[in-house]
């Protein structure tokens, strides 16, 4: 079938840490070529989205409009404020997220907040870790903005968010609410803001657990690309088969889907 919109993960995707892939940034170019919409769904919340628009305009030859990115940190605020449980919050995350909250009228908080929101913090603390531990204890709503495990870099695989809110759980015995890739509190906004039905959309993504499962559990096709998170030789052995596998999304061929 034709696809009519796509969700598209970024890193291991369109780029990898601050290497090029130059199919992904072709891939983006003739789905803007043939005015197909797109969203960029990224689980990073270390920038804002006008900071990954720069990015992808000044690294990756990318211009792409401001309303096309869509973050989890978004995602996040946008769950906050549908569930209307005050104003304030304590934030572990860096400065996408801490300054998307402090933006969107949310007051820090280190001793009651009504939510606790924990992202990546490559400046994380003890003290954040005890800070954040607390304030769950006392009640606060536990929000992990992701669940990303490592993050695929030039350097390897690092740790992500969710080996920071792992920490959290096991410190607090509390089960987060998660915002990001796969759970469908980021799909559903996503397809919001794409603007096609669910069965004509499809998610573009590096990493089975994250872009690919979120497709699984939420009824929309899946196009797994092996450049970053899951590699080629895994493929196999995946539980549920994505809709494509492809070794680079230059093989993708947009009037035989």
């Amino acid at each position: 079938m034709t696809y009519k919109g796509y969700l598209i993960d970024l890193d291991g995707t369109i780029y990898k840490g601050k290497d090029r892939i130059p199919e992904g940034e072709a891939f983006v170019h003739e789905l803007q070529k043939r005015q197909i919409p797109y969203v960029f769904v990224t689980n990073n919340t270390t920038r804002t989205p006008q900071m990954v628009q720069t990015l992808l305009s000044e690294q990756f030859n990318i211009d792409t409009p401001i309303e096309t990115i869509y973050t989890a940190t978004l995602a996040t605020i946008d769950y906050m404020n549908d569930m209307n449980r005050g104003k304030t919050a304590y934030v572990i995350g860096e400065t996408g997220l801490k300054t998307a909250v402090q933006e969107a009228g949310y007051q820090e908080d280190t001793e009651n907040p009504a939510y606790v929101v924990v992202g990546l913090d490559t400046d994380l603390t003890y003290e954040k870790l005890v800070t954040a531990t607390l304030a769950i204890q006392k009640g606060a709503v536990f929000i992990g903005t992701n669940p990303d495990l490592n993050i695929p870099t030039e350097r390897g695989l690092l740790p992500g968010a969710g080996t920071i809110i792992h920490l959290i759980e096991k410190a607090t015995r509390v089960t987060p609410v998660i915002i990001g890739k796969p759970e469908a509190i980021i799909m559903n906004k996503s397809l919001d803001r794409l603007g096609v039905k669910r069965e004509e959309a499809i998610v573009v993504g590096d990493n089975y657990l994250t872009d690919i499962t979120a497709g699984i559990k939420n009824d929309i096709a899946t196009l797994l690309v092996t450049t970053g998170f899951t590699k080629a030789e895994e493929v196999a052995d995946l539980p549920i088969q994505p809709n494509h596998v492809l070794s680079s999304l230059a093989e993708w061929q947009f009037d035989e889907d």
